[in-house]
């Protein structure tokens, strides 16, 4: 279905994600906008990789909606307020997808709309 781009002429990725992934023609795009580590009931675990959980479960809902699911994400654009969010985001995500996995950017940015909230994660899913 897609084509993962992982060329061996550049550095190879740090981590588990692929350089690029191409789309066949003829498949739909669904983009989901950044989701936070907030549940249903308004709660907002402390820890990064709970929150991580979180928001992988929100895009999940997310793209049920259009009949797709994790396994149809392409790209992956994650936000963390601290280098030490790194780790725990990672297993997290390392676990809910295989190899090839989409891929993937990585940020660290200064804050959220509340100070709680470590961490967001918006995709890019194809089906």
């Amino acid at each position: 279905m897609f084509r993962f781009l992982t060329p061996k002429s550049i550095r190879p990725p740090f981590a588990r994600y692929s350089h690029g992934v191409e789309v066949p023609a003829g498949k739909r795009l669904v983009l989901c906008s950044g989701q936070l580590g907030i549940g249903p009931d308004d709660s907002v675990p402390d820890d990064a990789g709970a929150q991580a959980e979180l928001c992988f479960a929100n895009i999940a809902a997310v793209l049920a909606e259009a009949g797709l699911d994790l396994a149809d994400i392409v790209r992956i654009n994650t936000f963390v307020t601290d280098r030490a969010h790194m780790k725990p985001y990672m297993q997290v995500r390392d676990r809910l997808f295989s190899d090839p996995a989409p891929a993937s950017t990585l940020i660290i940015v200064s804050g959220f709309s509340r100070p709680e909230f470590k961490i967001e994660i918006e995709v890019i899913a194809a089906g």
